[in-house]
């Protein structure tokens, strides 16, 4: 079965990387500023996805991305660095095993921000297993 066209996929291999992100950048931040390592993480990401797009010919010429596309990508880069910034500082002086799920109530915001402004709807179990990430953030964090 070809998994390639399935978003649960893609979005389970990120979840993945994003467990490895939290451990590797647990040991690597140990003994580095977290601003500094959060700019040579993005350096390597950005060196990583230039040699993607040149082999996969996948480059775009800027001038042809619309207004709103640009704005809205210019700001979630900003959110992201934000993010990379504040996770790293609190991998440094938290456990990776608390920060992570704290760190995971992102998803919570999600769904409520998508409700609130997206205008998307969950179910009922959909708001029972939003409230059960909220709570288990919670739990594993305070212990």
């Amino acid at each position: 079965m070809n998994y390639s066209g399935y978003w649960q996929f893609w979005a389970l291999l990120a979840a993945v990387f994003a467990a490895l992100t939290a451990i590797l950048a647990k040991v690597g931040v140990s003994e580095v500023n977290p601003n500094f390592a959060t700019f040579l993480r993005t350096v390597v990401v950005v060196v990583a996805l230039a040699l993607l797009l040149l082999f996969t010919g996948e480059f775009q010429p800027v001038g042809e991305i619309p207004n709103k596309s640009l704005i809205f990508l210019t700001l979630s880069g900003l959110a992201t660095g934000a993010s990379w910034l504040c996770y790293f500082r609190a991998l440094q002086i938290g456990k990776a095993s608390q920060v992570a799920p704290v760190d995971k109530l992102s998803v919570v915001f999600v769904a409520i921000i998508a409700a609130l402004f997206l205008g998307e709807n969950l179910s009922a179990p959909a708001w029972l297993g939003v409230g059960l990430i909220a709570s288990g953030a919670i739990l594993i964090s305070v212990n």
